[in-house]
């Protein structure tokens, strides 16, 4: 059971593989979004992965001011269907905001979370700073956290 935290360049052939395997299965085939998820902004990224017995778990990408927004930012939320309900989740985005407080020295973090985990989120300390809209036609919030 191992929490890390690596750059794209420090990501191996075989971890890359599988991270794209399980973004690919929750965003694209779980959720029924046919979408480009290899996106180009992994490489700018920092990516936090949960593992055990060498299968990936949970996963944030972590991303700096520039790269989706002006702020900071945590995409590609996922916690693997056989390993929801044990509090991953609430792990991986504690462990996400505190790496992008504390070791890049952000203040704001913005998301674009989908709306029926606006509550969720909002438990971390975002807030919504836009309106519910369709993106790949499931409903989705902006949402911001400011540390003070």
């Amino acid at each position: 059971m191992t929490w890390e935290l690596k750059t794209f360049e420090q990501l191996t052939n075989l971890e890359l593989y599988a991270i794209l395997q399980e973004r690919t299965a929750v965003f694209v085939v779980e959720q029924h979004c046919p979408y480009q998820e290899v996106d180009g902004k992994d490489p700018a990224s920092y990516h936090l992965l949960y593992r055990e017995e060498g299968r990936i778990l949970a996963y944030a990408r972590l991303l700096p001011p520039g790269v989706s927004y002006p702020e900071a930012s945590i995409g590609r939320v996922i916690v693997k269907q056989s390993a929801r309900g044990r509090g991953l989740a609430k792990e991986l985005l504690r462990r996400s905001i505190a790496f992008i407080q504390q070791e890049l020295g952000e203040k704001a973090i913005k998301i674009q979370a989908q709306e029926y985990l606006k509550d969720f989120y909002g438990s971390f300390g975002f807030a919504p700073v836009s309106g519910v809209y369709l993106e790949d036609d499931i409903p989705h919030v902006d949402m911001v956290l400011y540390q003070e």
